[in-house]
């Protein structure tokens, strides 16, 4: 897959393959391109942008290089962590409003300097266990200062309340996450959730899920005119022959026949 963007040229180096967002992520761009997907939009950050990847959220990155370069930085604001930060820090809470996955950062004078000075501690891509703590702490402080309302995200430690099933199902098939982790994300138990599927689509959370993504992946090879190996980790499978194996067994043709069908038939 190509992008084209500002007129550079952006190529694809890596679709992330774990969609579940345990902890809250600060993402930031150094060089290239990271695109950022919830099941409803896209987020681009572009060198200097930068976001947090919300918490017990779906969500999955595209992550390009300019002209040959990536660089970015990601650090990981977990659940531990941020309860040492509060015991030890007087924060004012107030509740956080917005209900975006990816929250972005607005432009700090600090934050420049801050992504520059990580370099001396970096060890093998992580920082090195004696600064981890140190470094993070500084980062939460900056956040903080200047943007206070994310206090009211980064300290509430709740989990996912019920919801509409229909609504985040549709809005969320095509992540590759497992029955359990959909239960956890609408608020229910594993029971609860598959006797609530059922009542709502008539079919086991599996079969549902695999006729959904195929009869997609079938709308996108007949009628966008897609190839197979651009679609499949978009979809939610896990590799281009098991995708492309359920398909010949739903269709009983393979999704490169039935493209092959559509460009013969244009000819």
């Amino acid at each position: 897959m190509r992008k084209e963007t500002s007129g550079l040229r952006y190529v694809v180096d890596e679709i992330s393959t774990e969609h579940f967002i345990a902890e809250h992520y600060f993402i930031y761009v150094v060089k290239g391109l990271v695109i950022l997907y919830d099941g409803n939009k896209h987020v681009e950050l572009t060198p200097g942008q930068c976001c947090i990847a919300r918490k017990n959220r779906l969500g999955r990155y595209y992550k390009m290089s300019e002209n040959s370069e990536l660089e970015k930085v990601i650090l990981a604001l977990d659940t531990n962590f941020l309860k040492r930060f509060q015991d030890r820090n007087k924060t004012t809470i107030t509740k956080f409003k917005s209900t975006e996955t990816f929250i972005r950062i607005g432009k700090s004078d600090l934050l420049p300097d801050y992504i520059r000075s990580l370099t001396p501690y970096y060890d093998h891509g992580q920082i090195s266990t004696p600064f981890a703590e140190v470094k993070r702490e500084e980062l939460l402080i900056i956040l903080l200062q200047s943007q206070p309302a994310l206090a009211g995200l980064f300290f509430d430690y709740g989990i996912p309340g019920k919801i509409n099933i229909e609504e985040f199902m549709m809005q969320h098939y095509k992540f590759n996450v497992s029955i359990d982790r959909l239960a956890f994300l609408t608020g229910r138990s594993l029971s609860a959730f598959k006797r609530d599927f059922a009542q709502t689509f008539n079919q086991t959370p599996s079969r549902w899920l695999v006729n959904k993504r195929l009869s997609e992946a079938h709308f996108l090879i007949q009628k966008k005119k897609q190839k197979p190996s651009d679609i499949y980790l978009d979809l939610g499978f896990e590799t281009l022959s098991h995708f492309s194996f359920a398909f010949k067994k739903r269709f009983g043709l393979s999704p490169t026949e039935l493209l092959g069908l559509k460009r013969t038939a244009i000819k």
